[in-house]
Formats: C-alpha cells, sequence, structure tokens
C-alpha cells in the first residue's frame, strides 16, 4: 500500500513539471515572433544633391578625316623612284615620286627650240615692220605663230612636270599605291595623302530627335582603343534634307585631335549633350521605384521609411532629376527599399560611414 503511493506521487510531479515546462514554451512564441517584426530593416541612404545634369542623346560613328585626298598620276609612264612611304608627314607641293619623263622631256625641249627660233625672227621683224618693209599681215601671222608656239612650250612645260608626283594638301601618307617599275596611266591612283589634324563624324538623327539639336552643341567622344579618355567635339552641321535611305538627317562633328591621338577609321561612340539644367536637384536614379504608373522614393524620418511620390526629369549616368516631391533636405534611400512599406522600421547607414537612425 505504502509503495503505490509513493509512486503515485512520484506520477504526480513528473507531470506537473511537464505541464509547467510546456507552458512556458508556448508563452516564448509570440514573444520572439513580435522581436522579428518590429526589428528595423537595414537601408543605405544618400542626400540630394544641387547641381549641372544635362539631357544626352547616344550614338555611333565612324571617324574620318576633313582633309583626304587620293594623289593621281596626271600623264602615264614608268615609276623611277618613290620619296616617300606610309606614315611620312609631306607638305603641300612636295615630290612623292618620279615617273619616267625622257619622251616628254624632249617634247619641251623641242617646244622651247621652235619657241626660241620664232621668237627671234619676230624680234628681227619689228624694225622692219616699223620701216614698212613687211606687210601688217605678215607681221600679225608671226605674232600669232609666236603665241602658238608659246602655249605648246607651256603645255609641253607642264606635262614634264607632272612627271614629278607631287601631295595636293599637307598630311600623313595613308597609302603608297605604286612601286618602282609598275606602269601608271592617267588618272590611276598613286599615293592617299590625309590630315589626321582635322577629323569630323557624320552623325545620324532621327527625325524625331532633330529638334533637340542645333550647331554649337557639344558631344563627347568614346573609343574602344583608348577607354579611360574622354574627347571633345562639337556639332559643325545639321544637313536640312532628310536622309531617304534611313529616314534620318546627318549633323557633322568637329573633332579636337590637337594631341593627335585619334586616327581616320576609330570606330566612336557619340554623347551629345542638347539640354542643360544649371541647378537640378539630384538623386541617384536606383533609388527610384516605379510603382502604378509613378515614380516613388523612400526617405528617413524618425527611423522610418517614408514613401514619396516625385515627378522626375533629366536622368544622365546613373543620376536623375527630381522636379518635385523632395524639397533636398531628406535623406533618401538607394539600398534595400524594394520590401518597404510605407511606415517600416528601418536602421539607415550612409555608404562607408555609421549607422543613422533618421
Amino acid at each position: 500500500m505504502n509503495f503505490n503511493k509513493s509512486h503515485f506521487a512520484l506520477f504526480i510531479a513528473l507531470a506537473s513539471t511537464l505541464i509547467a515546462g510546456c507552458g512556458v514554451g508556448i508563452a516564448s512564441t509570440p514573444d520572439a515572433q513580435s522581436e522579428a517584426i518590429s526589428a528595423p530593416l537595414p537601408v543605405n541612404v544618400v542626400s540630394p544633391e544641387i547641381t549641372a545634369i544635362f539631357a544626352t542623346y547616344h550614338t555611333t560613328s565612324t571617324i574620318v578625316s576633313d582633309r583626304d585626298a587620293p594623289i593621281s598620276a596626271r600623264v602615264a609612264g614608268e615609276v623611277i623612284e618613290v620619296f616617300v612611304e606610309e606614315g611620312d608627314w609631306v607638305e603641300k607641293g612636295q615630290t612623292l615620286a618620279r615617273l619616267d619623263g625622257d619622251r616628254l622631256r624632249i617634247q619641251m625641249n623641242q617646244a622651247k627650240a621652235n619657241l626660241e627660233k620664232t621668237t627671234k625672227e619676230y624680234e628681227r621683224n619689228i624694225n622692219l615692220h616699223e620701216r614698212g618693209l613687211v606687210s601688217t599681215a605678215s607681221f600679225d601671222g608671226m605674232k600669232f605663230d609666236l603665241d602658238a608656239l608659246d602655249a605648246s612650250y607651256r603645255l609641253a612645260k607642264l606635262n614634264y612636270g607632272y612627271t614629278f608626283v607631287r601631295a595636293s594638301i599637307s598630311g600623313v601618307v595613308s597609302s603608297r599605291d605604286i612601286k618602282v617599275g609598275q606602269h601608271v596611266g592617267v588618272g590611276d591612283t598613286t599615293f592617299r595623302i590625309t590630315d589626321p589634324s582635322e577629323l569630323i563624324a557624320y552623325l545620324q538623327i532621327p527625325q524625331n530627335e532633330l529638334a533637340k539639336f542645333s550647331v554649337g552643341h557639344a558631344a563627347n567622344i568614346y573609343v574602344d582603343s583608348m577607354p579611360e579618355r574622354i574627347f571633345d567635339a562639337s556639332i559643325a552641321r545639321i544637313s536640312p534634307t532628310i536622309d531617304v535611305r534611313n529616314g534620318t538627317f546627318r549633323a557633322t562633328a568637329f573633332i579636337d585631335n590637337h594631341e593627335a591621338l585619334l586616327a581616320p577609321g576609330m570606330f566612336g561612340r557619340f554623347e551629345i549633350a542638347f539640354e542643360k539644367h544649371s541647378d537640378a536637384l539630384v538623386i541617384p536614379t536606383a533609388a527610384v521605384i516605379e510603382e502604378d504608373n509613378v515614380s516613388v522614393v523612400y526617405v528617413v524620418e524618425d527611423g522610418a521609411a517614408r514613401r514619396r511620390t516625385i515627378t522626375t526629369g533629366i536622368e544622365e549616368d546613373g543620376q536623375i532629376e527630381v522636379l518635385s516631391g523632395l524639397s533636398g533636405f531628406e535623406k533618401i534611400i538607394v539600398t534595400g527599399q524594394s520590401g518597404l512599406r510605407d511606415g517600416s522600421r528601418v536602421l539607415a547607414s550612409i555608404p562607408n560611414s555609421q549607422s543613422v537612425t533618421g
């Protein structure tokens, strides 16, 4: 009898302990959930800036020289000498090559001899004509013959001079298309001269964008061979007619190449600034969320995220202009705002700085 009572008492004690333990567990669950819900979410914030922002248009084009001239042979002949090579700088009028000119030189000397002979005869007849010993008709005929021989000599001299192939402009020899011993004909290209100091690019502007552009607009140029460099250009001309092949207008951009780093044939990416707002209120584009067809940002106020509807303007290089909705003194959430709701508790920090509470 005593043995059963002691076992019963032990059973009651164990049951009480288990029930008490279960009661503690049930009571702690709501507290843990409450703490998790009320924990502030970490976000990064920045302040708006007042700065200049540009509306830009992006396009691509090949850079070319505004002064590029093929040098054609003006007389036929065999190439005797070549004086320059590709990459050489030449001045206007400099001799680039020489053709065989023996035949033309002989013709020139023959024309010169005929001219000198007729000139002496004409000079002897001047006095005779003045004394009436030579008729006026004969004297005038002699004068006409002299003029014709003079023209023949000058033409022969000019043709002989064409055996010396000369540069028509100053610049760099971009191509040599002849070699010694080669026979060239009239009109054959012998060299090409390019002046790299005057570079241009032809930009295609869509019809609906034309009103945004005018002569004088500045442009930045980027090339793959020098990705860290930005080169300057400006719009010099805009064609008033449309290109029927692609429906665009052609704008000519003059490129500043005073350092001679750019070369004709390079492919460039052009960024044209056609509108400037000098004192714009600007925030990072990453801070803006599109909700229900409106632009929204979240700002931190008293440790909570507050939803603000804004009107935006120009966007450039990861920055966007705010036309309305912000005063400029807010802390704008730029990281972590995608899961926020109006009133969410946040722990705000400035990138590379310490946490703040709003």
